[in-house]
Order: C-alpha cells, then structure tokens, then sequence
C-alpha cells in the first residue's frame, strides 16, 4: 500500500481534521457520535449498514474501519459479505433502472 494513493496510516489521523477548524469538526464528530450510538438501530446494525455504504462509496478508510468494527461486535465475515452483496445489488440495481431514461430519450429520439 506505500504506492498506493491512499495511505492506511491516514485514517489514525482523521481526528487531526480539527486542527484547521476545531469548532466544526467538534460539530461534526458529536454528530457523527450521535449517529452511531444505538438507537431503533443497534450500533452493530450501524456499523454493517456503514461498511455497505463505505463499498458504495469507495472509501478504503471507511471499509478499513467498519469491517474491524464489524468484527469487534460480532459481525460474521459471512454477514459482512452479504451486506456488501446487498449494497452492490442496490448499486447495480440503481444503474440498471437508469436505462429506463436512456430507452424513453431512445423512443422519443427514434418518434
């Protein structure tokens, strides 16, 4: 990963975000704090709600933090893969209905 454009060592540092604006990350990581404390969702559905969306997104920080917080609450790595089987089918999915779009501009470029 030394070449790679994302650095593991990066994603310790996320709490330095606040060095160039202390009271918007201090806004922002008690939101975020928020977000994750259990709620009518458990934190661990959270965690695995966020490990999917980190794979739709892309995010190699994301997907290095919530697949260890998965495991550090009890998530299976069978669990884990089929939240992200979910996330990629809601992603292929999302695509594919696009397609609607392109054959309604079709059917009215070829009227």
């Amino acid at each position: 990963m030394e070449n790679s454009y994302y650095n593991p060592k990066d994603l310790k540092k996320f709490a330095e975000i606040g060095e160039w604006d202390k009271a918007l990350a201090d806004k922002f990581f008690a939101w975020y704090g928020d977000v994750f404390a259990d709620g009518a969702l458990t934190a661990r559905e959270k965690s695995l709600i966020a490990l999917a969306v980190a794979h739709t997104v892309q995010c190699p920080y994301c997907i290095d933090a919530y697949a260890s917080d998965c495991l550090q609450k009890g998530v299976s790595n069978e669990g884990m893969m089929e939240a992200i089987h979910v996330a990629a089918a809601i992603r292929g999915g999302s695509s594919l209905v696009h397609g609607v779009q392109m054959m309604n501009k079709v059917n009215k470029l070829s009227m």
